[in-house]
């Protein structure tokens, strides 16, 4: 009975062998066929367990994708962002070939920065001069679609139309990865409810403090001194680059800036 006994043992001692060794084939298999460099063999790329990868990167913003500017203020923009002592030059109704330029060159020439308030379907005739613009360091503003000065009178369906539609149109022209800052109504026909669709899509109402009535090629000591005698009304200098000939305004602009300089003025931006 012992030996029986003992081999029965030795029997017993083999099968458990056996098994045990059955048990760790699957695991050798399974190392041997993942891949080392995978993200769950990273240290830096674990990944949750209840993440699949797809999620994961339905997740993650595109590099190459702008972040869409929040809601912002409802109310007319006038001052500086710039502290202190500072004017926010504005340059309406453009772009066009000759004038857009021209005022383009005279701002380089003083190293000043302007926000152009552009018409959505003048940034779609002329694309080329909207990226210019971008190029040079200057602000983009809606100033709708077709500048109809009785905005403030249309129904709201249209207001939408014109501000939304002229927004894409100066984002077509200038880029994706470019912001349109703020909305101009055409002869400042604001309304709550343009105010109210304009901030909503990130877009800050702008208003003007000092009219230089440039568009009325009253003549270049005119402008020029309607921005000598009205500054002290706020920072907001309005001209124009076009909607016509507009060689006042720019050889106003050379008279102005420099001036602006001498009496310690810098050029900012309105405030968003």
């Amino acid at each position: 009975m012992a030996r029986l006994t003992a081999r029965t043992r030795r029997l017993a001692m083999a099968a458990a062998s056996v098994l045990a060794l059955a048990a760790t084939i699957p695991g050798c298999v399974a190392m041997a066929t993942e891949d080392p460099r995978s993200p769950e063999h990273r240290q830096d790329g674990k990944r949750n367990a209840m993440q699949s990868p797809s999620s994961s990167q339905s997740r993650s913003p595109s590099a190459s994708a702008p972040a869409a500017p929040g809601r912002v203020s409802d109310s007319i923009s006038h001052e500086s962002e710039t502290p202190g002592k500072a004017v926010n030059l504005t340059i309406d109704d453009g772009p066009e070939p000759i004038w857009t330029l021209k005022v383009l060159d005279v701002l380089k020439k003083y190293d000043a920065k302007a926000t152009f308030c552009i018409i959505g379907s003048r940034a779609k005739e002329y694309p080329e001069l909207v990226k210019k613009v971008v190029a040079a360091g200057h602000r983009l503003c809606d100033h709708s679609v077709d500048h109809n000065t009785a905005m403030d009178k249309s129904p709201e369906s249209y207001q939408q139309q014109q501000i939304v539609d002229a927004q894409k149109m100066i984002l077509d022209a200038a880029g994706r990865d470019a912001r349109v800052f703020y909305y101009r109504a055409p002869g400042g026909a604001f309304t709550p409810y343009s105010r109210e669709v304009a901030a909503s899509h990130g877009m800050r109402p702008l208003g003007w403090n000092v009219d230089t009535h440039d568009w009325t090629n009253p003549g270049v000591q005119r402008i020029v001194d309607a921005v000598h005698r009205d500054l002290h009304e706020g920072p907001t200098i309005l001209f124009h680059d076009g909607g016509g000939n507009r060689s006042q305004t720019a050889a106003a602009l050379d008279q102005i800036l420099p001036w602006l300089k001498s009496q310690g003025y810098a050029f900012g931006y309105p405030k968003v």
